[in-house]
């Protein structure tokens, strides 16, 4: 793995011809503490992606290390947070300025952000395509 890669370790669940199924564990920061046992506060969430199936000595079970290009994954942060917030952001303001009332203001500005996450719905499989992962 070279620094232009993120990996996670994950185990395959299901092989078919078209896609395998890989299952990582997403962990918080604070669930490698030797006290999350501990304190409650540490989260981990399972969760599967497909990956096209490729020629190789793959098998269900197996441990395997699941990586993306490091700017797939800047794009992804882009497109699911701070886009959004600037949306909202930039709604509301413009509405305040315009003397809207504020509860007005926040839930148009609310309806907005849903409106760009339902537009990025929209081009999921356009996105989908985009985002190659792979494993190794």
């Amino acid at each position: 793995m070279n620094s232009e890669e993120i990996s996670h370790k994950g185990r395959i669940v299901a092989i078919d011809p078209q896609f395998t199924t890989v299952e990582i564990i997403s962990e918080s920061a604070c669930s490698a503490c030797h006290a999350s046992g501990l304190c409650g506060i540490s989260e981990a969430k399972t969760k599967a992606i497909q990956i096209p199936t490729t020629v190789g000595p793959w098998s269900v079970g197996q441990e395997v290390d699941v990586l993306l290009k490091r700017g797939m994954g800047f794009k992804a942060v882009w497109l699911s947070y701070v886009i959004p917030l600037i949306v909202l952001l930039a709604v509301l303001l413009v509405l305040v300025q315009l003397g809207v009332k504020e509860l007005v203001s926040g839930l148009i500005a609310l309806g907005a952000t849903a409106l760009y996450y339902f537009i990025l719905w929209l081009f999921r499989n356009k996105l989908r395509n985009e985002y190659s992962f792979y494993i190794k």
